[in-house]
């Protein structure tokens, strides 16, 4: 039935399609006998509940940063069966993101082209909207700086974020690697992330509960880069690591590079991106030990893909252009199909 909705919904702009998509499937859930039937047919996976930074989550399958940004359909992850939900990226102001088009289908390869800019309606809009956010569900923030804003000065940017959104998520995601925020992965650096991570920890000293700080890194380091942040991380006060972002790198497109200019700059998720971003898992896992577990990324669309994150490291996987392509009852069928390292 998906893929006949798909071919709709591939008509229309993808951004236009993404809001399009949610409406129909929100309208469905609402609909008597339908949505009785569409709650169960979503959450009819097997569910494997598991512990990752002191938090429980009901199963391995979370939603990647990205997808609901200002965290306006939480109620419908929750129908749909994630065990948790990262919403943003969020910044302290509003900001329109970056001029359109800038989301791009890339649907032979199965990949999606992004350059939203973190496009968001800024975190006190965040904040009012969490505040009436569905019981039993996990939720993380994850948190940025404005585009205006000069590395310089981008600690205040992530400290603001932090502050305010604390009380009102499970965990905290800090976003030093997107690459559509100029120079945002220059901060990926000991410089910047070791007094940042003293900041943020300083704050939750202050507070009545301890919440965990993950870290999410960019696919596109090269092994010396990825074992100097190895050690940079180990410098950190950190509960967990989200492996990884999206990708500058083309090499595995199945296109001519004639092609792939007309789409131009943004990062790329989707197929592509599993074989990359699995490489960077598995040695990070190497590079930090066992004691800071891992959040695997890129790539996910079926119970092989989330396996294969799995043994190479990962304790939860969260998917994005998986969701876009397999539509809503990915979770169902990658918990159906996975294999667990017992």
């Amino acid at each position: 039935m998906y893929n006949l909705i798909k071919f709709f919904l591939f008509l229309l702009p993808p951004e236009k399609a993404h809001d399009v998509a949610l409406n129909l499937i929100r309208i469905g859930l609402k609909t008597p006998v339908l949505g009785g039937l569409l709650r169960n047919s979503f959450n009819s996976g097997k569910q494997k509940g598991i512990e990752f930074a002191g938090i429980k989550f009901p199963n391995v399958i979370g939603l990647a940063a990205g997808f609901d940004k200002d965290a306006k359909h939480l109620a419908l992850w929750k129908q749909l069966g994630f065990g948790h939900v990262e919403v943003g990226t969020v910044t302290p102001k509003a900001q329109p993101g970056n001029p359109k088009p800038r989301l791009f289908r890339l649907v032979s390869d199965q990949a999606i082209i992004n350059r939203m800019g973190f496009n968001n309606e800024g975190v006190d809009g965040m904040v009012e909207r969490l505040k009436y956010r569905p019981e039993n569900l996990i939720v993380g923030g994850n948190i940025g700086k404005n585009k205006n804003t000069p590395n310089d000065a981008a600690i205040e940017d992530y400290r603001i974020c932090f502050e305010k959104l604390y009380d009102y998520v499970d965990y905290i995601t800090v976003n030093v690697s997107s690459p559509n925020t100029p120079g945002l992965r220059d901060l990926q650096s000991e410089e910047f992330l070791v007094p940042l991570f003293q900041t943020l920890d300083t704050i939750r000293k202050t507070k009545s509960e301890f919440k965990p700080i993950f870290l999410k890194i960019a696919p596109d380091f090269q092994r010396s880069g990825l074992k100097i942040l190895g050690a940079t991380i180990k410098k950190l006060n950190i509960q967990g690591l989200i492996a990884t972002n999206t990708t500058v790198s083309r090499n595995r497109l199945d296109m001519s590079e004639k092609e792939i200019q007309k789409f131009g700059p943004g990062g790329l998720s989707g197929a592509p991106l599993l074989e990359d971003s699995n490489a960077i898992l598995a040695a990070l896992s190497i590079e930090v030990g066992s004691n800071i577990p891992i959040i695997g990324v890129g790539g996910i669309f079926n119970g092989i893909d989330a396996t294969e994150k799995l043994e190479r490291g990962a304790s939860l996987v969260q998917i994005y252009s998986g969701f876009v392509y397999e539509g809503p009852w990915i979770v169902r069928n990658i918990l159906r199909d996975i294999t667990y390292n017992d």
